[in-house]
């Protein structure tokens, strides 16, 4: 005698499942490991390429779905690519503890790392090493949090750190070249993005008029 699977539920084998509990409910959505942590940091913007259905369910495992009036009244929609979404940003991964470890362990040396390339010694006006950042991290009891990007949260280290050593954001020089009668205009347009020009250089045009001879 056949078996016939409810309309319901669903089976998915070899998932990493994303979970998010809120408003007394359990949001869950079948992904790829890989991709999520790339879709995360901007590298993976094609979100099939990172769920394996586009549906939301309440327990993967079981292949149980989330209902369409918990969707509508939690998300304030039942799309369900619109859900995955939400489900996708503000998610926890589910991983094993060996697997969070390596994962956290790594996401730590990512914002060590762009701190390390975006600030420099506010005294010395010399680059932090990824070591001496990783340290005041641990100094300043920072912990990573593997549902958000490195990059963001490499913007809240530089912050924290600032009450342990003395660091601030690298200051950028730009050359602009360009023709002479656009000179005032841009340079009026520079000075609104930029805190000050490092330096103003132009080449003065010399003009030269003669008669003409017919």
């Amino acid at each position: 005698m056949s078996r016939f699977m409810p309309v319901t539920q669903v089976r998915l084998t070899n998932v990493a499942i994303v979970r998010l509990n809120t408003h007394g409910k359990r949001f869950e959505v079948a992904a790829y490991k890989n991709k999520v942590v790339n879709w995360r940091n901007g590298l993976e913007t094609d979100i099939d390429e990172v769920l394996q259905t586009t549906a939301v369910f309440s327990n993967v495992s079981r292949g149980v779905f989330a209902s369409q009036q918990d969707l509508q009244q939690i998300f304030g929609t039942s799309d369900p690519e619109a859900c995955c979404r939400i489900v996708l940003e503000r998610g926890e991964l589910q991983v094993s503890e060996k697997e969070r470890a390596q994962a956290l362990d790594a996401l730590t040396r990512d914002i060590a790392s762009i701190v390390s390339e975006k600030c420099v010694n506010a005294e010395s006006n010399r680059p932090y090493p990824v070591s001496a950042i990783l340290s005041a991290m641990k100094e300043v009891h920072f912990a990573p949090n593997l549902s958000r990007s490195a990059k963001t949260q490499a913007l809240d280290v530089i912050r924290r750190l600032k009450a342990v050593m003395p660091i601030e954001r690298a200051k950028m020089r730009i050359k602009v070249s360009v023709a002479t009668l656009l000179y005032e205009v841009v340079v009026a347009r520079v000075r609104e993005a930029v805190a000050a020009l490092a330096q103003r250089e132009r080449d003065d045009v010399a003009f030269e008029l003669g008669d003409a001879a017919e």
